[in-house]
């Protein structure tokens, strides 16, 4: 992992609003269903040079309140009627590394970032501002966490 400071990106997708319980149950989990959706409704307007994101926003409290995710891409030509565009903050994010076959990698990485800010010798605080993931192939992604400034 590293710290970066990185500039907003204006993207445009699909969004659903959710907490991490929802996502932990099958009955009431939205995020898979969004991704489905995203891929049925955007695969004909993605190119080799599209940049595909998940970004989460619009957090309620921490990581256990609500919050928007939005299966998204840097193509904003794309026009659907039910595609949002949502702006990333720019600012110092931490970014985490992960491969391996999707959706386990993202998992995985989710639980590596997890445990690494509920540590006792975790050095940032999150912003709960807006995360992101960054898809840079099909077996490589990147986590990027909104992290307060160091005084």
């Amino acid at each position: 992992m590293e710290v970066k400071q990185l500039a907003s990106q204006t993207l445009i997708g699909l969004k659903v609003r959710t907490c991490n319980a929802n996502e932990m149950n099958a009955g009431t989990a939205n995020i898979a269903e969004l991704w489905q959706k995203f891929g049925e409704k955007f695969a004909n307007s993605l190119t080799q040079n599209t940049k595909v994101y998940g970004v989460y926003t619009n957090y309620e409290s921490d990581l256990t309140g609500d919050f928007d995710v939005i299966a998204c891409c840097d193509n904003l030509s794309i026009k659907l009627p039910e595609a949002k565009k949502v702006t990333t903050q720019a600012g110092r994010y931490l970014v985490f590394k992960g491969e391996g076959e999707m959706p386990d990698a993202v998992i995985d990485l989710w639980g590596e970032i997890w445990q690494y800010f509920s540590s006792d010798d975790c050095r940032y605080e999150r912003t709960y501002t807006s995360d992101f993931e960054y898809y840079k192939n099909s077996n490589e992604i990147e986590i990027a966490i909104a992290i307060a400034i160091e005084d």
